[in-house]
C-alpha cells in the first residue's frame, strides 16, 4: 500500500540528527565563549553586585535586575575584591565608590554617574588600572570619555603584575582619580608618571602616602586623572 522508503529518506535522518548536534555545539560554543562583565550599582542604599553576559545601558536597575544575576550586599558585609574582569559601577554619590574602588585592584573600568547633583572633588586610589570609562547623566559638555594608560617600558602582551625575573623590576600601576570629572564640565585629563621607585619621596603631599610600601624591586606607573 505503501511505496518503499527510498535512500534519499534513510539519509535524510543522519544528516537532520548531524545539522542538530553541530547547532546545539555551536550554540554551546558561544554561550561559553561569552565573557562575565561584572556590575554593581546602588539604589536607595540598597548595593546590588551582578554578573552579566551582556552590557547593560546606563543606569536601567530593572534591566539589570532582569538580564543579569545579582544578590544583594550589605555594605556591612562589602569586603575589598580584586576585579579580574571587567567591572562597571553605576552610583549616584562618592560614599559609595570610595568604599567599593578606594585601593582595590582593578584593570579595566567603566563608571557611570547615576545622579543629578554635582560631585564634590574627592580623590579615589586604585591599583592596576589600565583602562577607564566614564559616564554621567549630568548634562555637560562631555557626557561619555575614555582613557587608557599605558606605559613605554612595558610590553602590552605581558602581564601587568607577572614581572617576577631577578633582573626586571616588579610593575605596578596606581591611579589617583578625581571624582569631579563626573560632573562634565571639562574634557578627560590623564598624566602618567612613569619609573617611580618610591610614591612617598616623589610625591609626599598625596593622602594615604604612609600606606605606600618601598621596595627594591617594584617600579610604579603613577597616573592621576581628572
Amino acid at each position: 500500500l505503501f511505496p518503499p522508503p527510498s535512500f534519499s529518506t534513510f539519509s535524510f535522518w543522519p544528516s537532520l540528527f548531524l545539522a542538530g548536534f553541530l547547532g546545539l555545539h555551536i550554540a554551546d560554543s558561544f554561550v561559553r565563549s561569552q565573557k562575565n562583565h561584572t556590575l554593581i550599582f546602588t539604589k536607595e542604599s540598597i548595593i546590588r553586585n551582578c554578573s552579566c553576559l551582556a552590557d547593560i545601558h546606563d543606569c536601567d536597575y530593572n534591566l539589570a535586575n532582569l538580564m543579569c544575576n545579582c544578590r544583594t550586599v550589605l555594605p556591612s558585609t562589602m569586603e575589598k575584591t580584586n576585579y579580574n574582569s571587567d567591572l562597571t559601577i553605576w552610583f549616584t554619590d562618592t560614599s559609595v565608590l570610595e568604599m567599593l574602588l578606594n585601593f582595590t585592584r582593578v584593570c579595566d573600568l567603566k563608571l557611570s554617574f547615576c545622579g543629578t547633583a554635582p560631585l564634590p572633588t574627592e580623590y579615589l586610589t586604585i591599583w592596576g588600572l589600565r583602562k577607564l570609562r566614564v559616564k554621567n547623566k549630568v548634562k555637560g559638555q562631555f557626557p561619555e570619555q575614555s582613557v587608557t594608560i599605558s606605559s613605554s617600558s612595558n610590553n602590552e602582551k605581558e602581564d601587568y603584575l607577572a614581572m617576577h625575573n631577578k633582573d626586571r623590576q616588579m610593575l605596578v600601576y596606581i591611579s589617583f582619580l578625581d571624582t569631579s570629572l563626573f560632573n562634565g564640565y571639562s574634557l578627560l585629563k590623564s598624566y602618567s608618571v612613569e619609573n617611580v621607585s618610591s610614591i612617598t619621596e616623589y610625591f609626599p603631599s598625596l593622602l594615604y602616602s604612609d600606606v605606600f610600601s618601598t621596595s627594591d624591586n617594584k617600579s610604579y606607573v603613577v597616573t592621576f586623572i581628572y
